[in-house]
């Protein structure tokens, strides 16, 4: 008898069915994965990715910072990146694995006296993430240092993309279709190790006193508009410390919706789309996500 395609990927790795993902994202919110893979390594995901059929969905989930899983969950497989973990230094450039975490790899820079990823120790997320959104802070993002990619396509097979070829803007990175992002290289300037080592401690201090970080939260819910911040203006609309359930526009931050214990993604959701109601009527300006949305929801 013909082998499934669940059973061929237990080969690989770690196949299980119907898992939480409230317990795979920070926010702590959302429904469960019809499937979900933990690879062996890069090599067992290049196999699986050949083996699933092309119907079903595939999600590459690092630490989950910047999504919002809606409470019906995810009817596909959830492929876990964990097993990429390499970092490592050739031709004086950084090369690191998608799984990750971005401030790792930070740390590591500073370490080699190397200056432009000082942002990522104050982001939660894994490298992955951080290139298909092109995340940034503190006036640095992805796309400043990025040097190429390494990405896998549905079919298994890999490619090398370089900067230019992605057509990066802000918070943005022009991915092919279903393709996982396996590593990525960085060039780096050289700066004193000290210098770069301060300058990521009052990132993470300045971090500490303007973020909710006691609470699961997502990061950024909106893009910041040209020339404004998505914070003043949810704050200026009278919204800060607005709940439903028990999710709750932060008192600390209005760009951060926060989860007090047992939110749902719906009461997220209804939130966001509070904010932008509240935003367009009063100020005549279209909040647009960041956060990455999975599933359906409505803001009934």
């Amino acid at each position: 008898m013909q082998k499934t395609w669940q059973a061929s990927l237990k080969i690989w790795g770690d196949l299980r069915s119907s898992v939480a993902l409230s317990k795979h994202t920070t926010l702590a919110v959302g429904g469960k994965a019809r499937w979900y893979f933990k690879a062996k390594d890069k090599e067992a995901l290049q196999q699986v990715l050949s083996i699933i059929p092309l119907n079903i969905h595939v999600l590459p989930l690092g630490r989950g910072s910047n999504l919002l899983v809606s409470d019906a969950g995810f009817d596909g497989v959830v492929l876990d990146l964990g097993c990429l973990q390499t970092i490592a230094w050739k031709n004086g450039r950084l090369l690191a694995e998608a799984g990750c975490r971005m401030s790792k790899l930070a740390q590591n820079a500073a370490s080699h006296g190397r200056t432009g990823l000082e942002f990522m120790a104050t982001v939660p997320g894994d490298l992955g993430g951080g290139v298909a959104m092109n995340a940034g802070a503190f006036g640095q993002q992805v796309s400043d240092a990025l040097y190429a990619i390494e990405i896998l396509h549905r079919d298994g097979k890999n490619e090398t993309l370089t900067r230019e070829q992605l057509s990066m803007q802000y918070r943005y990175t022009d991915l092919p279709k279903d393709c996982v992002v396996v590593s990525a290289c960085f060039d780096l300037s050289e700066k004193d190790v000290e210098s770069v080592r301060m300058r990521m401690r009052d990132m993470r201090h300045q971090r500490s006193q303007t973020q909710p970080l006691a609470w699961p939260n997502c990061g950024s819910v909106f893009k910041n508009p040209d020339g404004d911040y998505a914070a003043r203006l949810i704050e200026a609309a009278g919204l800060k410390g607005e709940q439903i359930g028990d999710a709750q526009i932060s008192e600390v931050h209005a760009n951060f919706i926060v989860n007090h214990g047992s939110a749902k993604a719906q009461d997220v959701f209804a939130l966001m789309t509070l904010a932008q109601q509240a935003v367009k009527q009063k100020f005549r300006v279209d909040l647009k996500p960041e956060v990455r949305i999975l599933g359906e929801l409505n803001g009934d």
